[in-house]
């Protein structure tokens, strides 16, 4: 990597793993409680999606 902003696309996909680590372990406590989908499931996926799409976007990659 040599762009220009590839130190905060890196940061962007440090992120992106936190997000990821969070919303298995909730994933994870519902299971183990038998209950239904997290309450924040759906929006930290929505941050998520948002977040690398940005770090893809830095990186000079097409939106789609």
């Amino acid at each position: 990597m040599s762009g220009t902003y590839d130190n905060l696309a890196e940061r962007l996909d440090a992120i992106s793993e936190e997000l990821d680590e969070v919303m298995f372990d909730q994933l994870r406590e519902a299971s183990a409680a038998r209950g239904g989908r997290p309450v924040d499931d759906k929006r930290l996926t929505q941050a998520r999606r948002a977040i690398e799409k940005a770090s893809r976007l830095l990186r000079g990659g097409s939106e789609d």
